[in-house]
């Protein structure tokens, strides 16, 4: 571990990109080593005296580490800003919150659009498939060069977290409290096929190049947008797109042709065409792959229970929405159980919503209230309120 002084200045400083060197590699599941490693990441708020204080928030798929910063390529706050500042869920008064960009992303953290430097060009493909377990390794070698012992909390929503299952997997020592929104122990059939078909719209983009798009100077532009078409549709639900949009038209009549007559489809559009000026397409490809390969029981020989027997100790809470159809109820309901199999101590709470699985990042006072409680009552527990 580094020393405690130039930790804490760096960290206060409100983050950056972490290198670790080339003698430090992530050991990966699929056997590489990947070294250098960079992570990005983002802190609020300081250490207390007993570094008791440090709350890891973990991202979603198309997410970052700018969680409550103004984002530096697209100038909008951060994806989860409504969470974190003074009085909120996450104060930086009295939280010293960290978030890192997980591995194979591309806001920082290394991955296939960083320099491979064996060839001095970008990975590309030559980047090895990663895991949701592989992104946890990250973070858990940038918490112990802060010095961290124990996280107060780790928190996910989303693929954020299935990341924060896996911490109290694999560091259940090094973790008091996990909450768990809108997520699930692995991924389903229907995830998995949603995401091929994400896939398949960028590999059949010509430009993407067999992934060597950057080092021939141009971009799957076109792909990268259709997926993230395809992916929005899940994060929504029905009555929301009903409420959003119903089958309002573009302008005055039907175009009689394939532009965007409804509003629906201007909004999908605008979705991709903003997506892409912000996202790596190959970082799409191993993100997403990562998340189809998450299977949290397959790891512990089939039986879910099996994971968190280590986790005794830990708080849980996990919440899930009744509109979700990408990570619904019932899944969730399967992770609860298989924490009270395992003699662990879990909340659950179902909020009702028609906002479907993006609920988690929006205005939702169920979901304010519900963390700001379970927060504030380990907090106590913790000996930090």
């Amino acid at each position: 571990m580094t020393a405690q002084g130039p930790i804490q200045a760096e960290f206060e400083a409100g983050g950056g990109t972490w290198r670790f060197p080339a003698d430090r590699p992530l050991r990966l599941d699929s056997g590489a080593r990947l070294a250098p490693l960079e992570i990005g990441y983002k802190t609020y708020g300081a250490l207390n005296a007993d570094k008791s204080n440090a709350v890891l928030v973990c991202h979603a798929l198309s997410g970052d580490q700018h969680l409550a910063s103004t984002h530096p390529v697209t100038g909008k706050p951060g994806w989860w800003d409504r969470f974190v500042g003074p009085g909120k869920p996450l104060d930086p008064e009295r939280h010293f919150i960290v978030c890192t960009n997980v591995v194979g992303g591309c806001m920082g953290t290394t991955g296939p659009a960083s320099i491979d430097p064996a060839t001095g060009e970008a990975y590309g493909l030559k980047f090895p498939v990663i895991t949701i377990r592989d992104m946890v390794r990250a973070q858990a070698m940038l918490i112990d060069a802060m010095g961290i012992d124990t996280l107060f909390a780790v928190i996910g929503g989303s693929m954020g977290g299935m990341q924060a299952l896996q911490w109290a997997s694999d560091y259940p020592e090094r973790v008091f409290s996990v909450v768990c929104i809108a997520a699930a122990a692995r991924h389903s059939a229907q995830n998995i096929a949603f995401h091929e078909v994400g896939r398949q719209a960028i590999m059949a983009d010509p430009n993407w190049m067999s992934g060597a798009y950057l080092t021939a100077g141009v971009r799957p532009e076109k792909g990268l947008a259709v997926a993230r078409m395809a992916a929005h549709i899940t994060y929504l639900s029905e009555a929301a797109l009903q409420r959003k949009f119903g089958r309002e038209l573009q302008r005055d009549g039907l175009s009689w042709g394939f532009d965007a007559d409804f509003q629906v489809e201007s909004y999908l559009r605008h979705q991709g065409a903003s997506f892409v000026d912000r996202f790596d397409a190959n970082s799409y490809l191993y993100i997403t792959r990562a998340l189809d390969y998450f299977d949290l029981a397959a790891q512990h020989g089939g039986v879910l229970a099996q994971a968190f027997v280590g986790a005794r100790r830990v708080k849980f809470c996990v919440l899930s929405f009744s509109s979700d159809w990408l990570y619904p109820t019932p899944e969730s309901r399967d992770v609860v159980r298989a924490l009270n199999g395992a003699g662990c101590r879990a909340s659950f709470a179902e909020i009702q919503t028609d906002k479907g699985h993006d609920a988690f990042f929006l205005d939702e006072p169920l979901l304010d209230a519900t963390l700001r409680g379970f927060l504030g009552a380990q907090a106590q527990a913790r000996g930090l309120a």
